[in-house]
């Protein structure tokens, strides 16, 4: 059997003093940074996609969350990408309403949630989130709501609303970001909705969060109901998060939507 300490000690194995460094500048981990007292290994991205590679298949459950309670940054990252390989053997189209499957997927749903607060920066959740949670969304589940909790007894919206409504900014980021494969697959309204929802986030990574994710509903479903959404609220947007929303237009267009004022600090409606 492979384990976490097996996986660990190899991914120690590659350390990059170099390129450690420059990790630690890039994801901002600096006093004060968002990514404050993060610790990388130095290792890129194809190498721990290799390490996952390598082990997936034939990983245990059980010991996914000692890579996500690691220190180490590219270690959780190689655990958060165990959980997406497991759960996309799971989400072919033949198994999507096997039993068996569902119940995989939803413990690998369940496990990615208890260990979100692991996902402390913005590329273990960009390259998870919608590859396990957002694919969740679009699929059976036997995960019961709770009658306790907002979201109309719907336990999808019950979910997404507890991440948005989450003082933590990676959690709040997870409920924006997983609409990527909902807009994929089809379907707008999760985007529209958390949108809505965090339109006046105080920090810039949501702001790019939320235009990158309205854009990319725009490209996979309705440029008209983006424009929709524009015309709503480009006036109280952000001017990042309305910039990177309009990335796919024209530039004439795109200087028509920058041209829009924004509403000042205080005005109500």
């Amino acid at each position: 059997m492979i384990t976490a300490k097996d996986t660990i000690r190899y991914m120690e194995s590659l350390q990059n003093e170099k390129q450690r460094k420059v990790l630690m500048g890039f994801f901002k981990t600096g006093p004060g940074e968002y990514g404050e007292g993060d610790e990388f290994l130095g290792l890129k991205v194809p190498q721990t996609r290799e390490a996952v590679k390598a082990v997936w298949q034939d990983f245990p459950l059980s010991e996914v969350p000692e890579l996500l309670m690691n220190r180490w940054h590219e270690v959780r990252l190689c655990g958060f990408l165990i959980l997406v390989a497991k759960f996309e053997k799971l989400a072919t189209k033949r198994l999507i309403n096997d039993e068996a499957a569902i119940r995989g997927r939803d413990e690998i749903l369940q496990l990615y949630l208890q260990y979100a607060d692991q996902a402390n920066n913005w590329d273990l959740v960009d390259l998870s989130v919608h590859k396990i949670l957002g694919h969740w969304l679009m699929l059976p589940t036997n995960i019961k709501p709770l009658p306790s909790s907002p979201g109309g007894g719907d336990v999808k919206r019950q979910v997404l609303d507890e991440l948005a409504a989450s003082p933590c900014l990676w959690k709040q980021r997870m409920s924006m970001v997983c609409t990527w494969k909902t807009s994929q697959m089809g379907d707008p309204s999760w985007c529209l909705r958390y949108a809505g929802v965090h339109l006046h986030h105080p920090h810039d990574l949501m702001h790019k969060a939320v235009g990158w994710m309205l854009r990319e509903m725009g490209k996979r479903v309705s440029m008209d109901l983006l424009r929709d959404f524009l015309r709503l609220h480009a006036h109280e947007m952000p001017r990042t998060m309305l910039r990177y929303a309009i990335e796919k237009m024209s530039e004439t267009e795109r200087k028509e939507w920058m041209a829009i004022p924004p509403k000042p600090t205080g005005t109500v409606g």
